[in-house]
């Protein structure tokens, strides 16, 4: 059996906290510039599921007959895979220059394009940093909110397990189970203040590495 599902969808807000001291730009000629896609926006995200009875033992294809009935039969397999966009962040500037109390400066962009490099780790930035470049003068920067995204995710997870009967109504489950099986980095957002020195370098990721359990569970 597998099932899947993938979504297309576009978040929009001025803010993701409720109320004005969440917005970006909080001075009333700049605070049509709030609007743009929510920090939560994820706008492709792919999901799909399946659970698999294993072909072997008593009444499957495979080992009807012997110890390797009673070894390897009755266990079934289940997994998921995961695929979405990453979160859109702000780049960011001094506001030395700005001098505006509750309020978020953003950098100047001096290219059309802001290239992805793809690069990962300290000198090695996931966007062109040259885009780029700190504001000086008495003024916001002319970059948006949400303009750039963290790199997209990959995931899967796979289980194993078993089910032995005792008695009519008794039973004990096992369960072998795995998350990010593949242990593949997920990793977060870069550095997005302009005058960072690892300025859009990605140098953390989310703490979700491989993980294995093993578990019981008696049903009666």
């Amino acid at each position: 059996m597998i099932k899947g599902a993938y979504t297309r969808s576009k978040a929009i807000d001025m803010a993701d906290d409720d109320g004005r001291v969440g917005l970006l730009f909080n001075y009333p000629p700049e605070i049509a510039r709030n609007e743009a896609v929510a920090g939560f926006d994820i706008p492709n995200n792919f999901q799909i599921g399946g659970l698999y009875d294993l072909p072997f033992g008593r009444g499957k294809k495979y080992f009807q007959n012997g110890v390797a009935k009673y070894v390897l039969g009755g266990w079934e397999i289940n997994g998921t895979f995961s695929a979405y966009s990453g979160l859109p962040f702000t780049v960011t500037a001094s506001g030395a220059s700005l001098n505006a109390p509750n309020n978020t400066q953003t950098a100047d962009q001096v290219l059309s394009t802001v290239a992805v490099l793809g690069g990962i780790g300290a000198g090695q930035p996931y966007y062109d940093p040259d885009a780029y470049a700190p504001v000086t003068a008495v003024r916001f920067g002319t970059s948006g909110r949400n303009t750039l995204r963290a790199p997209r995710t990959f995931n899967a997870n796979v289980s194993l397990f078993r089910t032995f009967p005792i008695k009519e109504r008794i039973a004990v489950q096992f369960r072998a189970e795995s998350d990010n099986v593949s242990n593949t980095p997920h990793f977060l957002a870069p550095s997005a203040n302009v005058s960072s020195g690892n300025f859009l370098d990605i140098t953390s990721a989310n703490m979700d590495q491989r993980q294995f359990r093993l578990g019981l569970k008696l049903t009666f």
